[in-house]
């Protein structure tokens, strides 16, 4: 049997019906430093909340998947030092061997595929690295949206991944890619990639209706909804471009490889954006966490 515990208020709307969006640990453990990662969890959880919605926090602690955490967990997970990075190839033995650990996508979409949370919000998902050619270094989130049915909210793949080829493996894997009210693919932290989005929605509702529709078709995978940083907190791409590049140069420098690479990147671009990069990675995570409960809302209603 599966260890696995719901907090009070996820049992509670489980119980009742209530929508639910599940929510990645990653950004709490390897994201941001303690107290902020704490404080903007809240923010986030509250941004759920006040749409009407219930958030779900997903972690491993001490070998318990926990499916939506109270606010004493998520202190004790924002304080927890060495907490591991979980994706699919390893939340398994995690939990078997009574560890802990914060889920990225690919993990964060398998727990609440098992929960029945059909709606995720997150910051940006991982993809096809720089110099995949060489290094096959492509996020296990890919794949992962290509068999998991779940809806991910998501600014875009992040922006120091290879995006067009993010693109094309989406593409190949069936992945339908959804921007919101836009034509363009976001890309994390701006609002366009010069890359021409598949397919475009400009309604929660018609994005809750094609994720209730590829279930009645018996599709496998989710959705990716591709949804634009707010005007106001945007870096520009044209700005962003040869600071990613420094960091790419200085990682490569270091012998960065694997799941190191990614926080390496962010750690670095946001010493060299003097702390901008987490300020627009903060208001689009709230800003896909507002769209994922409203999509979460009209699943299950009626067309």
């Amino acid at each position: 049997m599966i260890p696995i515990t719901y907090s009070a208020e996820v049992s509670a709307a489980r119980e009742n019906g209530t929508a639910i969006v599940a929510l990645e640990s990653t950004i709490i453990t390897h994201g941001m430093p303690y107290p902020q990662n704490v404080e903007v969890a809240r923010l986030v959880e509250g941004d759920i909340r006040a749409a009407g919605a219930v958030p779900a926090t997903i972690a491993v602690m001490n070998g318990t998947l926990h499916i939506g955490l109270d606010d004493d967990e998520l202190t004790t997970l924002a304080q927890t030092k060495g907490v591991a990075k979980l994706s699919r190839a390893d939340i398994a033995a995690c939990i078997a061997t009574g560890g802990t650990g914060a889920t990225t996508v690919a993990a964060t979409m398998i727990a609440a595929k098992l929960a029945g949370i059909a709606v995720f919000a997150t910051g940006g998902i991982g993809g096809v690295h720089k110099g995949a050619e060489d290094s096959f270094d492509i996020s296990a989130d890919l794949m992962e949206l290509a068999q998991t049915d779940v809806t991910v909210v998501a600014a875009g793949a992040k922006a120091i991944l290879d995006v067009a080829k993010t693109l094309e493996v989406l593409e190949t894997q069936g992945v339908p890619v959804i921007a919101y009210c836009q034509d363009d693919f976001p890309a994390f932290w701006s609002r366009g990639s010069k890359l021409k989005a598949p397919l475009r929605m400009d309604d929660p509702a018609q994005i809750a209706r094609a994720h209730e529709m590829r279930g009645l078709m018996g599709l496998p995978g989710g959705q990716l909804i591709a949804n634009p940083i707010p005007v106001d907190a945007e870096i520009p791409a044209a700005e962003l471009a040869p600071i990613i590049a420094t960091a790419q140069a200085d990682a490569d420098k270091a012998g960065i490889v694997g799941k190191g690479v990614t926080p390496y990147l962010l750690q670095r671009i946001f010493e060299l954006t003097n702390g901008r990069s987490l300020e627009a990675n903060i208001a689009l995570v709230r800003n896909n966490a507002r769209l994922a409960a409203k999509i979460a809302l009209e699943i299950g209603t009626k067309p």
